[in-house]
């Protein structure tokens, strides 16, 4: 019997995929650090068993998947390599594993993870659908017919897929610790394009993908005219967005869903699209839109009192922006205090001017220290950087997070992705509502 060991089980990818193959009765088990993350709960739920790291942990009859968070040299790794366990790279595996299914690729530089979790959402209301979901979330049913997977560009790790189709969101400059400058990140896209083997679905109100060269066909869509999927009549209220698709210039459908701002509806056109192209029936689609509960770490909001708390992933400018807009939209009447915690060095700097335009956009500022990766040294740069930047931001410390009771009445959005999530809880637990 082989046991997929998966080194770093609690990353969000390698939890997705450990959960895939526990549902299709593979055997899994996986080691990590001691820290509690919340895609543990999906694991635990499962039964999926979960060691601190050792040597001790592989055995002569596992395949080891690995995280790619981790090297060579991690004594689980090198344990499995001296006793002559296989050991495969997390995008390595993903990529042989797909070939089993349609397999539905969901990249872009944003809404990655909202756009796949809707586009499973949406296909499983049609046929068995498997997906893996970059908040975490993957489930398994065999049987499936579509295999629907975020697929991540960073260090051009999903060139280890060949896709039936792609669809892409967006091109834009972000990982500057990888990625040199935009051309860099455009040759990446562009390199995944030629692998995907029956159609892509690409934003045509984007630039850059509009030079997108492919051996298949490239569908557009957007809010531009010369899109092949277009939406038009958009009204947007408090209880989310409706809007008209006409395809090719002829009116298809109506549509609405529960989600704000115009990258929610762009989201919602790339699964029409790719479902449309697929013949899944309109009235499906129309349905599944209007159910989709959202992913982790989206917009995910609570109600605390006269407050309202949103917990959001944004660490990059156009993200932060695409959420203050959506959240005006929900709470046209509410002050909107944005508390951000920039995620690497090297993106803070890359992208000092531009944060602070996206974060001005709020009604109140407050930044947390700059969230560091394991990968890089601090520099010269410090959250003093980007305050200096923003007319009236505050600093905010664990310490001191009682200080956003002021707001009352407020949205209060916690953005980044690091470890954000704690400045929320302090928060709860300070305050008495």
């Amino acid at each position: 019997m082989t046991i997929y060991h998966f080194v770093g089980i609690k990353g969000t990818g390698m939890s997705a995929l450990a959960q895939v193959l526990h549902d299709m009765k593979c055997v899994v088990q996986g080691s990590d650090y001691d820290k509690r993350f919340f895609t543990q709960e999906a694991l635990e739920e499962r039964g999926i068993p979960i060691f601190p790291f050792s040597a001790q942990n592989i055995q002569k009859n596992m395949v080891v998947i690995a995280g790619n968070a981790f090297p060579d040299t991690h004594e689980e790794i090198v344990a499995a390599r001296d006793l002559g366990v296989p050991v495969i790279r997390y995008h390595q595996f993903l990529g042989e594993f797909l070939q089993k299914f349609t397999s539905i690729a969901v990249t872009g530089a944003h809404g990655k993870t909202s756009t796949t979790g809707l586009l499973a959402h949406v296909m499983q209301g049609a046929e068995p659908t498997s997906y893996l979901i970059g908040d975490g979330s993957g489930k398994g049913r065999e049987g499936s017919k579509y295999f629907v997977f975020e697929a991540c560009e960073y260090r051009r790790h999903f060139l280890a897929y060949s896709p039936d189709y792609a669809i892409m969101t967006n091109i834009d400059f972000d990982h500057p610790d990888y990625f040199a400058n935009i051309e860099d990140v455009f040759s990446a896209f562009q390199q995944m394009a030629w692998q995907v083997k029956k159609g892509i679905i690409a934003c045509g109100d984007d630039e850059h993908l509009q030079k997108i060269q492919a051996k298949v066909p490239v569908v557009f869509y957007g809010f531009g005219e010369d899109n092949d999927f277009q939406a038009r009549n958009m009204v947007k209220t408090q209880e989310g967005t409706s809007f008209d698709v006409f395809v090719r210039h002829t009116f298809f459908a109506s549509f609405h869903i529960p989600r704000y701002g115009d990258h929610n509806v762009l989201n919602a056109l790339a699964v029409i699209a790719l479902c449309h192209y697929e013949g899944i029936d309109v009235s499906i689609i129309q349905e599944r839109l209007k159910t989709f509960p959202g992913v982790k770490r989206r917009f995910h909001e609570k109600l605390f009192g006269s407050q309202v708390l949103i917990d959001d992933y944004a660490h990059h400018p156009t993200e932060i922006r695409a959420t203050i807009e959506a959240a005006r939209q929900k709470y046209p009447n509410r002050q909107i205090v944005a508390i951000f915690q920039p995620h690497t060095y090297t993106r803070t700097q890359t992208f000092l001017h531009e944060f602070a335009q996206s974060l001005s956009l709020a009604d109140a500022v407050y930044l947390c220290d700059i969230f560091g990766s394991a990968r890089e040294h601090q520099g010269k740069l410090s959250i003093e950087d980007l305050r200096t930047k923003i007319d009236g931001a505050n600093l905010l410390h664990e310490e001191q997070v009682d200080v956003l009771k002021q707001h009352e009445h407020a949205v209060l959005i916690f953005m980044g992705a690091g470890d954000i999530q704690k400045f929320q809880q302090k928060y709860e637990q300070s305050v008495h509502v």
